[in-house]
């Protein structure tokens, strides 16, 4: 006779409960619920498309067609422009830069500083996920931000593919660091729970061309990044003017944008670095 393991012999305890189901289907049907007005309803991007535009009257103008480049063969990582940018927009945390430069590699070992503010796509994934109309494609190109708005749901934060969104999470008093020697703020700094980004200084945009000033030209009407650069590897315009900056480097330069393979069309091109002779 065959001894068995009493562990054999004792029924095993159901691995989901009557009411395991019950409290599974209750969140299941909560989600169905949530996707049917995220996709078609009240809350969907086609009900909320405009929302933006509807609450407030700068939206520039689709006269203009806002693009910046980048010259990453002639960019050297001096970080000019992002402490420019922190003082401008008034971001004294160095987790919450909106303007990300760092060291790179190419794969035959070319070394240049990668640069990669805001996107600004036209077809803007992070546009598409917001369920408040808290961001939105200006007539002008620009993605904009209403922070009044802004949930801090971060939908928007984990759709951009460029990572470029960051998150508030503590509300910060401190004195910023990088003014008044690198600028003084030039827009309120945000509150706690809110997504903040690069906004290629429309504050700037706007009342450039409210005054008659071009953007890309007038230094006052262009992007801090754009003036504080030294050696001139960052160009800011319209691409409608043929005569602007950018139109006039696009045409002369050989460019390239990131990860054109999505279909966000951002507005913002690079220059290939190029390899060093020794």
């Amino acid at each position: 006779m065959t001894n068995k393991n009493p562990k054999e012999t004792e029924p095993s305890a159901p691995i989901l409960t009557r009411s395991d189901f019950l409290k599974i289907g209750g969140a299941t049907l909560g989600a169905v619920v949530l996707s049917e007005l995220v996709i078609s309803g009240p809350f969907s991007p086609d009900a909320i498309q405009g929302i933006g535009a509807e609450a407030h009257p700068h939206q520039g103008s689709s006269d203009h067609q806002w693009h910046m480049a980048i010259d990453l063969d002639r960019c050297i990582g001096c970080l000019y422009c992002v402490r420019a940018c922190q003082a401008v927009n008034d971001v004294p945390d160095d987790e919450m830069r909106w303007n990300i430069v760092f060291p790179e590699r190419l794969e035959d070992g070319t070394e240049f500083f990668m640069n990669r503010p805001c996107q600004h796509c036209q077809e803007a994934p992070c546009v598409r996920v917001c369920p408040v109309g808290a961001t939105w494609v200006r007539p002008d190109g620009i993605v904009a931000m209403d922070y009044d708005r802004c949930i801090g749901c971060r939908y928007c934060q984990v759709a951009c593919p460029y990572d470029v969104r960051r998150f508030n999470w503590k509300t910060s008093d401190a004195p910023n660091p990088y003014q008044p020697t690198w600028g003084s703020a030039e827009v309120p700094r945000r509150p706690r729970g809110v997504v903040e980004k690069c906004t290629f200084c429309v504050h700037r945009i706007d009342r450039g061309v409210e005054q008659g000033l071009k953007p890309g030209v007038d230094r006052s009407a262009t992007p801090a990044c754009v003036v504080a650069c030294p050696v001139g590897a960052r160009i800011f315009g319209d691409i409608l003017d043929p005569e602007s900056p950018i139109s006039q480097f696009l045409a002369a330069n050989t460019t390239f944008r990131l990860r054109e393979d999505w279909g966000t069309e951002p507005k913002v091109h690079y220059v290939r670095p190029r390899k060093k002779e020794a």
